[in-house]
């Protein structure tokens, strides 16, 4: 069935999924399975600020060029002494998570975020990410939400969009979703979240 488009803003609001994850939530990725053909629930704002890429009808290259502004000297430093651990990702299949994890590393090196392995004990923030399909005609879109913690688990701050491109094969769901689409979904995440740190990284 043919869905309507859908805004990021109204699917958290409908969805009920809570934003604070227990054991059961942050799966390894060998043990995510692909979702359903809808969308599947993710976690629901709760009062934190948030920022929202608008819908992207072509992935970008992921040899994106990296924004030519050059950071200021307090941005720089609180990007330096930044060390990011990525939680397990939530929702999306196997294969589909491999290119977005290997462009968050490239991304992450492009920006001068250090990446930090999950039992490393020096991290200054957590990433998790929850992600879900809508298939909509010939074209897939991804939904996806990244909540950023501190050490302590206090959420700090979200990153939400979609990226909606042609699918790819014949399936639906994840077998439809280009590695190209996770790449780009990578390359805006590591974006936003350096221009939060570059903000003052409050909220």
């Amino acid at each position: 069935m043919r869905r309507s488009q859908v805004t990021t803003v109204s699917l958290l609001a409908a969805l009920a999924l809570g934003a604070c994850t227990n054991a059961k939530d942050v799966l390894d990725p060998s043990a995510v399975k692909p979702p359903a053909n809808s969308a599947q629930a993710l976690p629901a704002t709760q009062g934190t600020s948030a920022t929202t890429s608008q819908t992207t009808t072509s992935p970008a290259p992921a040899a994106t060029a990296v924004a030519s502004t050059p950071a200021t000297p307090a941005q720089a430093a609180a990007i330096a002494k930044t060390r990011l651990q990525v939680a397990p990702i939530v929702g999306a299949s196997v294969e589909a998570a491999a290119p977005l994890t290997a462009e968050l590393q490239t991304r992450a090196k492009q920006r001068g975020v250090t990446l930090v392995g999950s039992t490393d004990q020096t991290a200054t923030h957590v990433l998790k990410g929850y992600f879900s399909t809508m298939s909509e005609g010939k074209d897939t879109t991804v939904i996806y939400v990244w909540d950023i913690y501190d050490p302590s688990g206090n959420r700090l701050h979200r990153i939400n969009g979609q990226q909606k491109a042609p699918s790819v094969g014949s399936g639906e769901g994840w077998s439809a979703v280009a590695p190209a689409t996770m790449q780009a979904i990578a390359d805006q995440t590591i974006d936003q979240f350096t221009a939060w740190l570059g903000s003052g990284g409050a909220g």
